[in-house]
């Protein structure tokens, strides 16, 4: 073996599991072919052997521990502070990710801007886009404040200098996979530079106290780049989310370790930046038609939060011999068991015709409470029955054609009452849990019969 020659090890993208030599299949996770060469990161030791030792810590007591440092800072943006669990905690590192020109950058700019308003000193690294281009979008946004700087540069080491030397509140780097670190040889953007990077950057956190967002990009399957041992690594994983034919995006938590990851944020893409979206429910249903048959409204929950969409179903003859099934913001496969349901359990001729069902807005609605109101709107569409604007649906469908019923009920309730819907069909075991003062203009469904009733009445 020649001398000199950087020894290498293997990592698996999925999961960051370490070996020594190629494996078909990572033993962690089980994915099959995501073991990828890297070389080693050379770190060294100052000091010479033994002359030196590091104090050991002392364990504390957890009585002792005081909470009264975990003090929170606004973004300036409600939306976001509700997804981040109440607002940015000191220390904390903090990873978005999304689909190329969904918004990342600008999000992020707009945060350092409010920050930077409110007297925070908030530094923006990019290494990317050059200060100029950044100057060019903030000039959209609005007036910045001089206490938002910027910083053009990809080099660990250098970034790192300038950070302790300057000792700002808050650090945004755009994005993850153009830095470097020396001590790694391999190319920006690989796993072991994406781990270094990621590990220097979550101890500056740590023992400066800073709140760090870095942006991170997405595979073509939806998750972030690189191994999942860096959304390990990072305090908070938000994945910024929307459709780039519609101006509203979504801003969603699946880890955080300040708060629930049960919150999502709602905003509208203007020229001027991304707009917060109070009433998401009001935003999705504007533009309903009246007096269309195959629409129905329905409330499903994104976390904690109810949300309501309208479903729309176009059901015509089919003129082939195998009928045409299509999806557009849920499940195919949910669509094609209610449209059985249906005629199995109520003799509707649904195997004759084409189906086309669309959940409005591009929302994506997986939740199984949304069943009822497709299967209202798949019956509404067949027999050409207009389900009346004040009307909304929601419950879970089986396969017996029961409507069961589904969780925070009363959230559903009350947020179609705050939006003008006086006709409410749910659940029959939702329904007797209510109390009586709520129960007013409700219609309990126990089957799918009794709610096809409670639409043609």
């Amino acid at each position: 073996m020649a001398k000199g020659r950087p020894s290498t090890v293997f990592f698996c993208n999925e999961c960051g599991y370490e070996s020594s030599k190629w494996m078909g299949q990572c033993p962690a996770c089980k994915a099959w072919n995501t073991m990828v060469e890297e070389p080693t990161v050379n770190t060294t030791r100052s000091g010479k052997s033994g002359s030196s030792r590091l104090s050991i810590p002392e364990p504390v007591s957890i009585g002792d521990v005081s909470l009264n440092s975990l003090e929170r800072f606004q973004t300036g943006m409600s939306e976001l502070d509700r997804v981040l669990g109440g607002g940015m905690v000191p220390g904390s590192l903090v990873l978005v990710g999304g689909d190329p020109g969904i918004g990342k950058s600008t999000l992020l700019l707009q945060v350092g801007r409010n920050l930077s308003q409110s007297s925070h000193k908030v530094l923006y690294i990019s290494g990317e886009e050059s200060a100029k281009q950044i100057k060019m979008r903030a000039m959209r946004i609005g007036q910045m404040s001089d206490n938002l700087q910027l910083l053009c540069e990809t080099n660990l080491t250098l970034i790192e200098d300038v950070i302790r030397k300057h000792k700002p509140e808050t650090v945004i780097i755009d994005s993850i996979q153009t830095m470097f670190s020396e001590n790694v040889s391999s190319a920006p953007g690989s796993v072991s530079q994406v781990r270094e990077a990621t590990a220097v950057l979550l101890s500056i956190a740590k023992s400066m106290a800073i709140t760090i967002f870095i942006v991170g990009h997405v595979t073509k399957e939806g998750t972030v780049a690189g191994p999942r041992v860096l959304e390990h690594m990072v305090d908070t994983v938000l994945y910024f989310e929307g459709d780039r034919y519609a101006s509203y995006r979504i801003i969603r938590a699946v880890k955080n370790r300040f708060g629930s990851t049960n919150e999502i944020g709602v905003f509208e893409m203007q020229s001027g930046g991304l707009v917060e979206v109070s009433n998401p429910s009001e935003y999705m249903l504007s533009g309903r038609p009246k007096d269309s048959a195959g629409s129905c409204v329905v409330c499903a929950m994104e976390g904690t939060r109810p949300m309501l969409v309208e479903v729309q179903a176009l059901v015509c003859r089919s003129s082939f011999g195998i009928p045409r099934r299509q999806a557009t913001g849920t499940d195919l496969n949910r669509v094609n068991l209610l449209m059985a349901v249906l005629e199995k359990r109520l003799g509707l001729k649904t195997s004759e015709c084409d189906a086309y069902i669309n959940v409005a807005g591009g929302m994506k609605m997986n939740e199984p409470a949304v069943d009822l109101g497709i299967a209202l709107a798949v019956v509404s569409g067949f027999d050409n029955t207009v389900i009346s604007e004040d009307t909304v649906a929601f419950g879970e469908v089986g396969l017996s054609g029961e409507v069961r019923s589904v969780s925070l009920a009363d959230s559903r309730v009350a947020e179609c009452r705050k939006l003008g819907f006086s006709k409410i069909i749910l659940p029959k075991a939702n329904y007797d849990t209510m109390p009586a003062e709520m129960k007013k203009n409700m219609i309990p469904a126990e089957t799918l019969s009794d709610a096809i009733k409670a639409i043609k009445q």
